[in-house]
């Protein structure tokens, strides 16, 4: 194979490399207040990779609302809903 060959094997396998897609991950903590808002930058895998960045600024860390919240929903069972009753009439 020639220097060029490999070249082009190579930067083919780059490309393809970089272009997949990322899988969507939502992080269980989020950098919160000062300049970040609300739900703030959520991309903290523990709370103290958070706190160190936090440190020496206006922020806070918390749980991510969407991490919170998104479990609650996948875990609650549908409730069922009975039936209307009949409305008896007076005579």
């Amino acid at each position: 194979m020639t220097k060029t060959g490999a070249a082009l094997l190579a930067a083919a396998t780059l490309l393809t490399l970089a272009a997949a897609p990322a899988s969507a991950r939502d992080f269980p903590y989020c950098l919160q207040g000062g300049e970040w808002g609300y739900p703030g930058n959520c991309q903290f895998d523990s709370y103290q990779q958070c706190m160190v960045t936090a440190s020496g600024t206006r922020a806070y860390c918390d749980i991510n609302p969407m991490v919170a919240f998104g479990a609650r929903e996948q875990d609650a069972e549908p409730q069922q809903v009975p039936p209307p009753r009949q409305r008896q009439r007076r005579h």
